[in-house]
């Protein structure tokens, strides 16, 4: 929806305070569970990691977090912890389940609350997880309330596949499944098809100088894309703790005196990830091209530069994700140049 639709669609909406239907008091989860609940804070970062860790080493998906990356939910004055993080504690001061909730600053078309969490398996099918998710929906249900955006509103939460107990508590929640990802892969020891651009087009490396040019370019790429909003500067600068600035790239159009970003590929390096992918990748996080450089090559010479630069660091695949039904038709794209599927996630929500 762009961002006219989403007026003239937000004109039409009872105002957003009404809608989200906020509690007026946000009771913490029941003390029987029998935990202490409180907001986190950066000091539980080594608690909260370690959480993380036993999660995923239980559930086996195919990523790790790093300590790192942990600490990107304080980072960025809009995830604001005091109020949007709930951690639950044993009697010993163990970390066991926690859950947050964030609205970006720069939506414009949907206010959306996204929400992440997880319980110790130890833990699980006794109620705390449906209990953490309650506080959840109640807090973002206030965040959007206070968004003061009389806009569609969206709670949402993604869900691996495989994940059929997760799945389950966000359905009995009233979420629904409302967008299909898929990661794909590419072997490495495949060649590499050369791409040459039509001048004045030119592949170069990703600069810091021009990043702020390649955020705009982005907002304007992706403007006709399901479920994509406008990234502030600080929105845009958040969780680049991965980021791999060598395995970056822009296409320029340099027909001007001032040169212009036509489309970009910004590359992340998950080595946490490798050991239980199985193998070593370079992943293509974010790929986008302007409208006005549509259909002259430019993705699949970033997305050939990008290849070439994984391999050229002894990485074996080249990964990204997709929107299986994104509007540009990168699925196929993909496809074509012989990225494979291997696993899959949800988005699951309540639209408002």
């Amino acid at each position: 929806m762009t961002s006219d639709a989403a007026s003239a669609h937000g004109a039409s909406l009872a105002p957003l305070a009404g809608r989200a239907a906020p509690p007026r008091i946000l009771d913490m989860p029941p003390g029987d569970l029998g935990f202490a609940w409180r907001a986190l804070s950066a000091d539980d970062l080594d608690a909260l990691h370690a959480l993380i860790a036993a999660i995923e080493d239980h559930d086996d998906p195919p990523y790790r977090t790093t300590r790192d990356e942990a600490a990107e939910m304080f980072v960025g004055d809009w995830k604001d912890p005091l109020n949007n993080t709930l951690g639950a504690f044993d009697d010993d001061g163990v970390l066991r389940a926690y859950g947050a909730v964030q609205v970006l600053p720069g939506d414009e078309s949907t206010v959306r609350a996204f929400l992440e969490g997880g319980v110790r398996p130890g833990d699980r099918r006794r109620g705390v997880g449906t209990a953490l998710l309650e506080w959840q929906v109640g807090r973002a249900r206030q965040l959007l309330a206070a968004s003061g955006k009389d806009l569609p509103a969206r709670i949402a939460v993604f869900v691996d596949e495989g994940m059929d107990d997760t799945a389950a508590i966000v359905e009995r929640a009233r979420f629904a499944p409302r967008r299909w990802y898929t990661d794909m892969r590419r072997d490495l020891s495949r060649p590499v098809p050369e791409v040459r651009l039509d001048r004045p087009l030119v592949v170069a490396p990703w600069s810091e100088e021009l990043d702020d040019q390649v955020r705009l370019a982005h907002n304007e790429a992706f403007a006709d894309h399901w479920g994509s909003e406008p990234q502030t500067p600080e929105t845009w600068a958040d969780g680049r703790t991965c980021f791999a600035p060598q395995w970056s790239f822009l296409v320029l159009d340099k027909s001007t005196d001032r040169t212009q970003v036509a489309g970009y590929l910004l590359s992340g390096r998950y080595e946490q990830d490798w050991p239980s992918l199985g193998y070593s990748e370079g992943y293509t996080d974010i790929l986008g091209v302007r409208r006005a450089w549509r259909g002259r090559r430019v993705a699949t010479a970033l997305l050939t530069a990008a290849m070439q630069a994984y391999a050229q660091d002894g990485m074996e695949y080249a990964a990204l994700g997709v929107d299986t039904a994104n509007p540009s038709g990168a699925f196929g794209l993909y496809g074509r140049l012989g990225y494979e599927p291997t696993r899959g996630s949800v988005m699951y929500s309540i639209e408002l």
